[in-house]
């Protein structure tokens, strides 16, 4: 685990910063309050597509399942009759500018042209047109001209003020929420939690029901009493073994012992899901979030696998996407492919989206 992981799992645990960290905390809040009192004055502007803008953001470091939402998101769209597009900056891609990831044909960039995620949603929702660029405005423009995108889903954009957005839904975890409650660097927190004012939904992850999910539901009450909180589970859906790309059961994975390993923003998260599916592992190895798999990464957990006589191994769809070009280990490699399932407010989810612009209203 990387320094930065080990810090973030400390704030997500409720750790105190140092007094260094407190004070660097205290001149972040300046610089958002800065940036607040300039867009209220107009100095600084969000500019506007002409096409609704949905945007599937977090409040923290680390992660809440962000990418299964836009998703879920993208899938309600379409069936209220969009054709919707994905914006996305694709962290830690190869290149700049804006650039197509998929069309509505075909994916176009691999994973490190385009980026992990932007590359995994190409995967998972084809024929929808994925572009990626810091500038979304311009992303969103692209889409709208190129595609004919009736709607735009913006992955990662509750801090992205330049381009209006017409719902902002707020991921955050059921348990831990806001980890020792300071902002960056002292604590996970990119913003201040007042600013859940500006949600139009919290999607609480990791939550089978409303009453999982207290510690969020009492800080939206305080501060956002008219936000809407929603819950939500990582389900599994599929598992296959990455060399023969052969879909295997679910089940599969209580049979033999596998060595679990994942480079995403919540491992523990992944963690919880194999145990809850009932997988055989005997051990869980955590890299750094976006991490690119070397050779030498998996000749260690080859040599791990042999220590504990496991016959495999399983990890995330994300991870996988940033290994399968490497030669496959000895043993199989399942992933398991997860989606995003509301388990309270699928009413609210929806009527949410049914208030944004009607399709017939947009299709040029």
């Amino acid at each position: 685990m990387s320094a930065r992981d080990r810090l973030t799992r400390g704030w997500e645990r409720g750790a105190t910063a140092g007094g260094a960290l407190i004070a660097m905390a205290a001149a972040y809040r300046a610089v958002l309050g800065a940036r607040d009192w300039l867009y209220a004055g107009g100095v600084l502007r969000s500019r506007s597509l002409d096409c609704p803008v949905v945007s599937i953001g977090n409040l923290t470091v680390g992660g809440t399942g962000k990418t299964p939402a836009v998703e879920l998101a993208v899938r309600t769209l379409i069936d209220l009759g969009h054709r919707p597009g994905v914006l996305s900056r694709g962290y830690g891609r190869r290149g700049g500018g804006v650039q197509v990831v998929a069309d509505a044909a075909s994916i176009r960039l691999d994973a490190e042209e385009a980026g992990d995620e932007p590359f995994l949603l190409a995967r998972r929702l084809p024929g929808v047109p994925v572009v990626v660029g810091a500038n979304r405005y311009e992303a969103g423009r692209l889409a709208r001209a190129r595609f004919g995108v009736t709607a735009v889903v913006l992955d990662d954009g509750f801090q992205h003020r330049t381009l209006r957005k017409d719902l902002e839904v707020l991921m955050v975890r059921a348990a831990e929420p806001w980890g020792n409650g300071r902002l960056l660097p002292g604590g996970p927190l990119r913003e201040p939690v007042g600013r859940l004012a500006r949600a139009g939904l919290v999607v609480a992850t990791g939550a089978h029901g409303i009453d999982e999910a207290a510690a969020v539901s009492a800080t939206v009450a305080r501060v956002a009493p008219a936000v809407p909180v929603l819950t939500a589970a990582h389900v599994p859906t599929e598992c296959f073994e990455s060399s023969a790309m052969r879909v295997v059961p679910v089940a599969a994975l209580r049979e033999g012992r596998l060595v679990g390993f994942a480079g995403i923003g919540s491992p523990d998260r992944f963690r919880h899901t194999l145990h809850e599916a009932g997988a055989a592992v005997v051990d869980f190895r955590e890299f750094p979030d976006h991490h690119w798999y070397t050779r030498e990464d998996l000749a260690r957990l080859e040599r791990r696998a042999a220590e504990l006589d496991a016959h495999g191994f399983v990890t995330t769809e994300k991870d996988w996407v940033r290994l399968h070009r490497l030669p496959a280990p000895k043993r199989p490699v399942y992933v398991l492919r997860v989606r995003l399932a509301l388990t309270s407010g699928d009413a609210q989810w929806r009527a949410a989206f049914e208030r944004l612009a009607p399709a017939a209203a947009t299709t040029r």
